[in-house]
């Protein structure tokens, strides 16, 4: 079709009209000044800053400290400093914004952070997990404006775990017309779900800053993800002066896309407020089309199709960066993850950052969005008990407002392990939160993490349990007859529950409490066996119920915090700290993955002990593995099934239901240690070979091997290389005792932090120079380009160097320092 000039002409108009009205919503993170500290007088705008550290956000001070045994937060903040610190930043108006509104976001604050613009103090928010705003509008000037962030993490201690101190999420300035779509004013949700056609039901909040009434026009245009409209509508509202309106349509879409585990497509939707025609406020919001249900029968329901919710918890924390975590650490952290079976996330025991759960959107996972670890009944002395009665109503519809467009969210949680569980009165705080998590979003249902299952018979217990929609259980397997029966007996008793397992226990891998067998994350132990047993059990049970959604063990990376000196995390993840994976990870991989996989371990290097009994086990979901050391086999192990199947390990198979065996899940020999090779092969029922792993043992450190997290990186604010050093031998094997102090030179970008797993260094991570464990460490550097070049050197072992390309990106749209 040929287009007329007139044609094109009106279409670059309408174009640019849309350009021009479009919000702004610019980036506040680049140009701050820091101070540790409470200096008097800091919130005025003539306060003289200049000694103060420039610092860009997001930033957490308590990562740049070092753990110290007697810092106020003890082993709950891992050790590290708190206190008090002040942010402040001069800025100036971009061209344009006047008679507009403007608001100041903070996605996340931590914690009791007070703000003042130009010297007027705009608001108080204690939550350290909770996104806001306010309206600077009538509190701006038209030359250079002041803001001023008070963040008063003193008061200690108040988390469970490591929490970080600052302004440690993005920060953004939005600048929209007095007629506007609210903040957080869209919400989505998609009722009718077919192969067909799907009914998208918006209702989008609209405010009018004005004081004369204004007659407007909202078109909601929905948008593939290449930006090609599928279907959209217009509906002509009122808005009083001063006042705001709620205008719902419901948008038909032909054939969609449906978001899934396996295929996680979105859409966007594109608000536009139309005056005369021409759009005044335009804003766009992500979402995915998809039904969800839970059943007391049949689980946990996406597209109407039972999927089974093979879940992690996680806290926020990135390891070497604290709480301030660039969004590539999440991104190859989820990756490892989904490689290895997970599809579900706990956000253990809090709202996450907004991009977080971004990427949970377009990576696929299904999450359970935690709310609160406390209510009134404290469990720090510091807690968030202390701000519950006045706070927890506002932080909640925030919470839900904020991410309630998100597909990936498929289940809420208003709390994790309550006090209020076992008290009379506590089942009216839970029912007061359920009814606000129905107001807000009536399309999901609610749990929390329950660990007083235990008390059966009490009183309060079952009407607790009674006023949540899917009954959430900590840790099923722990207490009395339930660790044989799990969830039967309330299945017996409450055939119309819900249920889910929302934590259960972990496979404790930690290098240093394998005294018997050396310093090795790798090493076998009997608190691993143990643990390692109790997860296949549990996973086996989960499995064969259907009613039983699904479960999240914890956790799915270690984390900072929960500690005991001289510890400084928890080591419960199937990921270290460093992203690596743990045997763990394979053990999961082997339950949740269906092509050939198969780890085999500990590592073969055990010098002086020539002759011992080693024991070696494999995880794997092939149905035989044989086991060679230097080409002689040990044998072949079977796995024992009914006679239906053909491939793919246990969980292929119509078990039994019986039955806490677990000899099927794992192989497991006693070998009498002799250097050399060590060979696993795993086998289909045929006898055909699919898979294979190996262990060698290592010589002494001859160099440093570096390798990247992949191939191209960015200049991307968001971005990281993630760069591994391993000493290895002159065969390439890693030397699993070799601690050699690597030091790591940069150029092309700046080295942001190094990490090598060890729960009991004690020193700061902004350092160049790091010993190795297990022979290994990571080195966490921001790119610049145009190619980036890390170099790692120690003693007389041959260097590693790397270079990699650096692609350059547009940056979001920033608001400068003014000074």
């Amino acid at each position: 079709m040929r287009l007329t000039c007139t044609v094109v002409l009106a279409l670059l108009l309408t174009a640019a009209a849309r350009l021009s009205a479009q919000r702004q919503r610019l980036s506040m993170d680049p140009g701050w000044r820091f101070t540790l500290g409470d200096p008097q007088g800091a919130e005025a705008p003539r306060f003289d800053d200049r000694q103060w550290r420039k610092v860009d956000l997001p930033h957490d001070w308590s990562i740049e400290g070092t753990p110290d045994q007697s810092a106020p937060a003890g082993g709950r903040g891992g050790y590290f400093p708190t206190g008090i610190g002040w942010y402040r930043k001069a800025f100036r108006m971009p061209a344009g914004s006047g008679g507009k509104e403007v608001w100041l976001e903070f996605d996340g604050v931590y914690q009791n952070s007070d703000v003042w613009i130009n010297g007027f103090h705009v608001g108080t928010r204690p939550y350290g997990y909770s996104s806001f705003s306010y309206d600077l509008t009538a509190h701006l000037v038209s030359g250079v404006n002041v803001v001023a962030v008070r963040v008063d993490n003193s008061h200690q201690p108040n988390s469970r775990w490591y929490s970080g101190s600052g302004i440690y999420r993005h920060t953004w300035l939005s600048i929209v017309a007095p007629v506007h779509v609210a903040h957080w004013g869209v919400y989505l949700t998609t009722p009718v779900v077919s192969a067909a056609h799907a009914a998208v039901t918006v209702l989008t909040q609209v405010e009018n800053s004005t004081t004369a009434q204004h007659q407007e026009t909202l078109r909601s245009t929905v948008l593939t993800g290449a930006g090609v409209e599928v279907a959209h509508a217009e509906t002509s509202f009122a808005v009083a002066g001063g006042g705001n309106q709620r205008v719902g349509q419901v948008i038909d879409v032909p054939k969609p896309a449906l978001w899934s585990v396996e295929s996680p497509t979105l859409y966007s939707l594109r608000s536009e407020v139309l005056q005369d025609g021409k759009p005044i406020d335009v804003t766009t919001t992500s979402f995915g089309i998809r039904s969800i249900a839970y059943s007391a029968d049949s689980g946990f329901l996406l597209n109407g199709k039972p999927v089974k919710m093979r879940g992690v918890n996680l806290h926020e924390d990135g390891g070497a960066v604290g709480m301030a975590v660039p969004e590539r650490i999440w991104e190859y952290r989820l990756g490892l993850l989904k490689a290895m079976g997970v599809n579900a996330i706990r956000t253990s025991h809090n709202p996450p950052a907004p991009e977080f759960l971004d990427l949970c959107d377009r990576l696929g996972f299904l999450v359970m969005a935690e709310a609160f670890d406390e209510w009134t009944f404290g469990k720090v002395s510091e807690g968030y008990h202390k701000y519950f009665a006045d706070w927890s109503a506002r932080d909640l519809d925030d919470f839900i407002d904020r991410d309630r467009n998100h597909p990936s969210i498929v289940l809420w949680s208003a709390g994790n392990e309550i006090g209020e569980q076992s008290v009379p009165e506590g089942v009216q705080v839970l029912r007061t939160l359920v009814d606000i998590f129905h107001r807000e979003d009536p399309t999901r249902p609610v749990t929390t993490g329950n660990d007083q299952i235990v008390a059966d018979g009490h009183p309060a217990l079952v009407p607790f349990l009674e006023a949540e929609d899917v009954v959430g259980y900590n840790y099923v397997d722990r207490w009395h007859e339930r660790r044989e029966l799990f969830a039967e007996g309330d299945r017996h008793d409450h055939p119309d529950w819900k249920m889910v397992g929302t934590e259960s226990g972990t496979i404790f891998e930690s290098f240093d409490d394998r005294p018997s067998l050396g310093p090795d994350s790798t090493a076998v132990h009997a608190t691993y066996t143990s643990g390692m047993i109790q997860a296949e059990r549990l996973w086996k049970w989960v499995t064969l119920h259907d009613y039983f959604a699904g479960n999240f063990m914890w956790t799915g990376v270690d984390y900072l915090g929960e500690a005991v000196w001289p510890f400084k995390g928890f080591p419960s993840g199937t990921l270290d700290i460093t992203n690596h994976p743990k045997d763990s990870y394979y053990l999961y991989q082997s339950l949740w993955t269906a092509p050939p996989m198969l780890h085999l371990f500990p590592h073969w290097t055990w010098p002086g002990r020539e002759g011992q009994i080693i024991p070696v086990l494999v995880y794997t979901n092939c149905n035989a593995v044989e086991l060679f050391l230097n080409g002689k086999s040990l044998g072949e192990k079977r796995k024992e099934f009914p006679a239906q199947g053909t491939s793919g390990g246990w969980n292929s198979y119509a078990l039994p239901v019986v039955a806490a065996t677990t000899s099927d899940l794992h192989f497991e020999w006693d070998v009498a240690y002799q250097p050399g090779v060590l060979k696993a092969v795993g086998k289909d029922r045929s006898g055909k070979v699919q898979c294979h792993d190996e262990v060698r043992t290592a010589s002494a450190g001859t160099a440093i091997r570096l390798t990247a997290d992949r191939d191209t990186v960015t200049n991307g604010s968001g971005d990281v290389a993630l760069i591994r050093y391993e000493i290895i031998d002159s065969a390439g094997v890693v030397v699993p005792s070799a601690d050699n102090v690597v030091h790591i030179t940069v150029t092309g970008g700046t080295l942001l932090a190094m990490d090598n797993a060890d729960m009991r260094y004690h020193g700061r991570y902004q350092v160049d120079s790091l010993p190795a464990v297990n022979g290994r460490g990571l080195a966490i550097i921001r790119p610049a380009g145009p190619v980036l070049t890390v170099t790692a050197a120690a003693g007389t072992l041959t260097a590693g160097q790397l270079s990699i390309p650096v692609r350059v990106v547009t940056p979001p749209t920033a608001i400068p320092s003014a000074r």
